[in-house]
C-alpha cells in the first residue's frame, strides 16, 4: 500500500478507520459516564467527597482510540492506564464486574459495596458496537483495494 498509494492513501486510510471507530469510541465514554453507582440503602452520612475528581467522567478521558495501518489493519479502542490516578487504575474493571468496594470516606476501618448498574459496561457496549464498526472497516478496505486496482 505504501509504494502504490503513496501517503495520500495511507493518510486517508487511517483518517476513516479512525473515524470508523470514533462511534463506538463515544459509547464507551457514554456509557461510563451513565453507570450508576448507588448506595447500599443504609443510613447516608453525608459530607462532601474526600476528592475533587470526578470518577466517571476521569475514566472516560482515559478512553482512547489507535489505528493500526500494517498487515492487519484496523482500530483498538482501549483504557489508558497512564491517564488515570493511581487510585483509580483498576476502577475501570471493578465497575465493569459490577462490585466496587471501598473505604467510607477514606476510612480503612469502615468499608462500603456498591453495585454498578448496569454491570458490564464496557463488554456490552463493545459488543453492541462492534459489528458496525467491522463493517465500516471492511467498507474503507474494499474501497482501499478498489483504489489500489
Amino acid at each position: 500500500m505504501r509504494v502504490a498509494g503513496g501517503p495520500r492513501l495511507r493518510q486517508n486510510f487511517g483518517r476513516r478507520i479512525r473515524r470508523a471507530a470514533e462511534p463506538l469510541h463515544r459509547d464507551l465514554q457514554q456509557s461510563i459516564r451513565t453507570v450508576q453507582l448507588p448506595g447500599t440503602g443504609r443510613r447516608v452520612r453525608g459530607g462532601p467527597s474526600p476528592t475533587t475528581r470526578p470518577l466517571r467522567a476521569t475514566i472516560a478521558a482515559s478512553i482512547r482510540i489507535s489505528v493500526r495501518q500494517g498487515a492487519s489493519p484496523g482500530a483498538r479502542i482501549w483504557i489508558d492506564r497512564s491517564r488515570l490516578p493511581a487510585d483509580m487504575r483498576n476502577m475501570p474493571w471493578t465497575i465493569e464486574q459490577g462490585r466496587v468496594r471501598h473505604p467510607v470516606y477514606g476510612n480503612r476501618r469502615r468499608w462500603a459495596t456498591q453495585s454498578a448498574r448496569p454491570p458490564g459496561w464496557w463488554s456490552r457496549t463493545v459488543q453492541a458496537g462492534t459489528p458496525r464498526m467491522r463493517a465500516e472497516v471492511e467498507r474503507v478496505l474494499s474501497d482501499v483495494r478498489r483504489d489500489l486496482q
